[in-house]
């Protein structure tokens, strides 16, 4: 990498930017020194008479008929696109240099040099137009960079607000209170799902699965469609789903003494292996740390049904035990107590501690303001 290319690569997206925009501003500013419009026509005509003369160098030299006949073409066309530049095109005695170099009976390639060498002064201003183009190009990069990173800093900003509400927290807070009754939920209701899963048809269990599709806090899998219609239909949904995952390796001739249609399971419960494998209790759990008060409430709400039809009452209690916890005035101190325990890093504590997330929330402020000023004046170019 160059030492140009290296430096360009540290700058930030706000240096990048106002670094392309000067640029930019540089090359339009040279540009309308010499006329816009006379820019855009010399080199329009550059473009013309360099083509013209490429398209024939091949066909318009040697000595045969066809030769001849192509340079009588170029020749003429030459000449027309020459008479047809308007008297004050800047680079205009270029273009007549370059006619009168192909001005012979017979031309060689050394000709076609020349009268490319003759054009040579009209190609400033091919160089000046793809000059603004390439710092056009350079500057809309610079915009996207700018506009990626003013989007990161939303989420920076994000982060460092979190953690300045975590450092709220009273760390030293019995947050026991809170973890204790939902540990032993959680362990008493995956266990509780396990049993029902392996004591209870495959059509029941899909039942609870499709019920969940009314409570958005209860995130069971749904079934695929076609292994849920198997299991509808088919007699083979009062086994269970061990039972099915079981005779799914089973042989087909084996498979006939146990099951409906052989080839049937094969196709619905061998290709769903995996899905009817992570069939558990979790989405039934309660996560640590727990949610604020009203949505605490409203998931330990949504499980009560799951959990009284696959677990015993005294996990029922359990649940219930929870719901209550969001009644005790110091569920929020506490709840704040377990988020700030379970997310903040030693890292992140220390920067509470010493300031520098304050700083850092300053600076990335500071950067998205600039960010979005600097946006605004290139938009659009």
């Amino acid at each position: 990498m160059s030492e140009h290319a290296l430096r360009a690569d540290e700058r930030s997206p706000l240096e990048r930017l106002e670094a392309a925009r000067e640029c930019f501003e540089e090359a339009d500013r040279r540009i309308d020194e010499h006329g816009g419009d006379a820019v855009a026509d010399a080199s329009e005509a550059y473009r013309n008479a360099t083509d013209l003369l490429d398209s024939y160098v091949d066909r318009a030299t040697g000595t045969g008929r066809e030769n001849f006949t192509a340079y009588i073409q170029l020749e003429g066309q030459f000449a027309s696109l020459v008479d047809g530049l308007p008297d004050d095109l800047r680079g205009r005695d270029a273009f007549e240099d370059a006619l009168d170099a192909i001005d012979k009976r017979r031309l060689s390639e050394s000709d076609f040099e020349t009268a490319h060498a003759a054009l040579e002064p009209a190609s400033r201003y091919v160089e000046l137009i793809d000059e603004r183009e390439s710092a056009r190009e350079a500057l809309a990069e610079a915009r996207k960079v700018a506009s990626k990173r003013r989007r990161t800093i939303d989420d920076e900003i994000d982060e460092r607000e979190r953690l300045l509400e975590l450092a709220t927290a009273d760390l030293d807070a019995p947050v026991e209170r809170l973890r204790k009754p939902i540990d032993r939920y959680n362990e008493r209701v995956l266990e509780a799902f396990t049993e029902y899963r392996l004591e209870t048809s495959a059509r029941e269990v899909f039942s609870v699965l499709e019920r969940s599709a009314w409570y958005p806090f209860v995130d069971f899998e749904r079934p695929p469609d076609d292994l849920r219609a198997y299991v509808e239909e088919s007699s083979d949904g009062e086994y269970t789903i061990p039972e099915l995952l079981e005779y799914a390796g089973y042989s087909r001739s084996k498979l006939s003494h146990y099951v409906e249609d052989a080839d049937v399971l094969k196709r619905r419960v061998a290709t769903q292996q995996t899905y009817l494998d992570d069939i558990d209790g979790e989405p039934l759990t309660i996560a640590w740390p727990p949610a604020p008060t009203g949505v605490l409430r409203r998931r330990t709400r949504e499980r009560r049904p799951f959990v009284e039809r696959v677990a015993d009452e005294e996990t029922v209690a359990l649940l219930r035990e929870i719901r209550l916890l969001t009644a005790d005035p110091d569920y929020d101190r506490l709840q704040t107590a377990a988020k700030a325990v379970a997310k903040l890093t030693p890292d992140e504590r220390d920067r509470l501690a010493s300031g520098r997330v304050e700083d850092e929330l300053k600076a990335l402020r500071t950067e998205r303001d600039d960010l979005a000023t600097a946006l605004e004046i290139d938009d659009p170019v």
